[in-house]
């Protein structure tokens, strides 16, 4: 049996930015915090409209990041209103959007590095995304 493919903690943050983007989520960031504590590499912030659209973003992040393994653990995915996503190197939070400014991990982390998230990967429409 062949082994799976592998990334990087740098890669898997950057991919599932890809794959939240891919459900035209909202103002996506890749946060790099391992100099600032230590329970992952990278953050991943992502927002959607709804529970449906955050529950799609999640469910497209879990399914493009198969082939690389599992996540550790997934929570809040039935409800749709905060959804985290733990790869243990990578930790990737799902917010609806009125959560996110009330919980305001971007201010909590705000002395993380940004990464800069491929032209690629980005869609169209780009009012309010992050870069």
């Amino acid at each position: 049996m062949p082994d799976k493919p592998t990334l990087t903690p740098r890669e898997r943050a950057l991919q599932c930015a890809r794959f939240a983007l891919d459900k035209k989520a909202l103002d996506v960031k890749v946060l790099e915090i391992r100099r600032l504590t230590s329970i992952a590499d990278y953050l991943v912030l992502a927002t959607g409209r709804s529970d449906k659209q955050a529950q799609a973003i999640a469910d497209s992040v879990k399914k493009g990041l198969k082939p690389y393994g599992k996540a550790l653990d997934v929570e809040g995915l039935n409800e749709g209103n905060w959804i985290v996503i733990d790869y243990g190197d990578v930790i990737v939070h799902v917010f609806r959007e009125e959560l996110r400014g009330y919980y305001d991990l971007d201010e909590l982390w705000s002395e993380a590095p940004l990464l800069e998230i491929p032209a690629e990967y980005l869609w169209e429409g780009k009012e309010g995304q992050g870069t």
